[in-house]
């Protein structure tokens, strides 16, 4: 069974960084891109950032584009989303997901879904 699991969100002042986990399980990552997105009430749901570590790409949105960087632990099953200089309008339950793809990008269909992580800059 596929499964994603978010962690790392907290209460953090304005500024400040967190570094966001996303545990995959019942896959490999060789295979698959898995990406960062937020979601807010009332909006619709931003992609943020994405790799693909068969083909070594990675890629932001101009939204945090700078201030966020993703990585990945293959050996963990584990996708990382480092994210610094934080702003308020950066408050959002974060997901990953995934995707059976040898690239990276915001616009790919992503299949299977964690179930979020609440992220809340403030002071």
């Amino acid at each position: 069974q596929v499964q994603l699991v978010e962690s790392g969100g907290d209460l953090v002042q304005p500024g400040g960084s967190l570094r966001l986990s996303c545990a995959a399980s019942g896959f490999t990552l060789d295979y698959y891109a898995i990406g960062w997105f937020r979601r807010v009430p009332g909006k619709e749901r931003e992609a943020l950032s994405c790799i693909s570590r068969t083909t070594d790409t990675t890629y932001y949105a101009d939204s945090v584009k700078g201030r966020f960087t993703i990585s990945s632990d293959n050996d963990n099953n584990t996708v990382y989303l480092q994210m610094n200089s934080l702003k308020p309008e950066d408050t959002a339950v974060y997901y990953c997901a995934a995707v059976e793809s040898a690239y990276c990008s915001l616009v790919l269909r992503y299949d299977y879904w964690g179930q979020g992580t609440r992220v809340t800059v403030s002071s």
